[in-house]
């Protein structure tokens, strides 16, 4: 059962979800060698690297869906490291997955709603949420559909409505425009601009199209090989050698 406490761990100087010094090994191969990463309220952190540069790793870390060999994890300034992921998404935490989590025989309305009754919420408010969020995400033509029937894009938007259906103070985004449109890219932004500016909430965004992590994000952090490679806003990290190297396949000067 959640305190009072873990239900306003967001609501003060605190605002800060933090991972720090935290390392992680799978079978003798370090995942994660002492990375420390921090997202505050009101801002979009992007999170970039290789194929196996411990990204989603360090996501089940934060989200408590894993737990670190060493280093700590805080929210709003309590160590939430021996927390599992039930109780940090009770306390403002809450994340997408690269792979649909949503109930396969329930309609797309149906599982935000369901998302919003699991942190508490009254059935009417989960209604109200659900409505409000299909809007937002361009879903409300597909309220009634199974959500075994979306495609892909749309199963991403699924999974960003029932993130946001728990009201949180932190969103982490795992490859959620994976498998969108080009074209539907700008809206897609837009809508992680909203969750930062109209939701006050912080987001880590986790994803492969760097053109859209440059775009939406207000600093940037590398992973390579689980190690931080470089840190800074969108344009410091464009113009970093080392990243261009080991990421973005060409120089700074290309």
């Amino acid at each position: 059962m959640s305190t009072a406490a873990e239900t306003q761990a967001g609501d003060g100087a605190g605002d800060v979800l933090r991972a720090s010094s935290v390392s992680r090994s799978f079978a003798g191969v370090r995942a994660l060698q002492d990375v420390t990463l921090e997202v505050r309220r009101h801002e979009v952190v992007g999170l970039i690297g290789p194929n196996g540069a411990g990204k989603s790793t360090l996501v089940n870390v934060l989200s408590g869906f894993d737990r670190p060999d060493d280093g700590a994890v805080e929210l709003a300034g309590r160590d939430v490291t021996g927390w599992n992921a039930s109780r940090r998404a009770r306390a403002g935490l809450a994340r997408t997955f690269q792979h649909s989590r949503a109930f396969p025989s329930l309609s797309v309305r149906e599982n935000v709603e369901v998302a919003a009754l699991g942190i508490g919420a009254r059935p009417r408010e989960a209604a109200r949420r659900a409505d409000a969020l299909l809007e937002l995400l361009g879903l409300e033509k597909l309220a009634a559909v199974t959500a075994s029937a979306l495609s892909h894009g749309d199963e991403r938007r699924l999974g960003v409505a029932r993130a946001l259906a728990t009201e949180p103070h932190f969103v982490l985004m795992d490859e959620p425009a994976a498998g969108l449109p080009e074209a539907e890219l700008p809206e897609f932004a837009a809508v992680v601009r909203s969750v930062r500016d109209e939701h006050d909430a912080g987001v880590l965004l986790v994803d492969h199209n760097v053109a859209l992590v440059m775009d939406v994000c207000d600093r940037i952090q590398v992973l390579d090989q689980g190690r931080t490679l470089a840190e800074g806003p969108p344009g410091e990290i464009r113009a970093n050698l080392d990243v261009a190297a080991a990421y973005l396949g060409e120089s700074a000067a290309e």
